[in-house]
């Protein structure tokens, strides 16, 4: 969707090592770029408690130097950040002026990349995005859409709620919103919320699976790193922007399953 916008240099992990601060450099002042996008992460949540440096240095050292060398290009830098810089102890969605209060290490790595990126004064977006999935890669919606097409019985979190948010939402209204020259910090994600219960019910119902699904508790799944037990996104700053309400989780989820 970007190639709408211009020419593209694409890079991925063999290319370019978000932990070598040299590459990261050399690369972007051998691009020279208009627009940055990073939609690289360290996302393995619960790993990053063991690997703390790593985590810290491809989530906050590695957007901060792609800030620094936007702003030395005059360059706008797109980040992608998330929803577990909350606490989760709010009970509504969250907006851009909550104060972030992350729960975990790699909640915490990500924060740090906000940070990072703002402190570098170059022109910036960072996008919250929440429980990102697709039919591509490893995530929680390919768990469920295997077991469902199978038929098979799952038990799924009932007390974890947020915005399931596909990633062809998010390259969509990215390029959305740079048409609209938006810039700042902005949560991206689609309209309601959905515990993995809830969401793993509407692809059983879509998909009209025999697959029955349980409630189940965060307890019963122990893991190194604590998940905010709420945190769902407030979109409308992102909707006023683009002069309309952004559609529902469901909605944007049968467009992912019909593809």
């Amino acid at each position: 969707m970007l190639a709408a916008l211009g020419e593209v240099i694409a890079t991925d992990r063999s290319s370019l090592d978000l932990a070598d601060g040299a590459a990261i450099r050399r690369a972007v002042r051998e691009a020279r770029p208009e627009l940055i996008v990073n939609a690289a992460a360290y996302t393995a949540v619960d790993r990053a408690e063991s690997e703390q440096e790593l985590a810290m240095q491809v989530n906050a050292v590695a957007p901060g130097l792609l800030a620094e060398e936007a702003k030395r290009l005059g360059a706008l830098l797109v980040h992608y950040s998330t929803d577990y810089v909350f606490d989760g102890e709010k009970r509504t969605p969250y907006t851009e002026e909550d104060r972030p209060n992350p729960v975990s290490h790699y909640a915490h790595s990500k924060l740090e990349g906000e940070r990072s990126i703002a402190a570098a004064g170059c022109r910036h977006l960072i996008l919250r995005v929440s429980w990102v999935y697709g039919p591509r890669a490893s995530n929680f919606y390919q768990a469920i859409a295997r077991k469902a097409a199978a038929g098979e019985a799952m038990r799924m979190v009932d007390d974890q709620t947020s915005v399931p948010t596909p990633s062809s939402f998010v390259a969509e209204y990215t390029v959305a919103m740079l048409r609209k020259e938006a810039s700042g910090l902005l949560h991206l994600v689609p309209s309601g919320s959905a515990t993995r219960y809830e969401f793993a019910r509407e692809v059983v119902a879509v998909t009209q699976s025999r697959s029955r699904v349980e409630p189940a508790a965060t307890a019963e799944f122990p893991a190194p790193a604590r998940r905010p037990v709420y945190s769902a996104l407030d979109n409308r700053t992102a909707a006023a922007l683009l002069g309309a309400r952004l559609p529902h989780w469901k909605s944007v989820l049968g467009a992912v399953l019909l593809r």
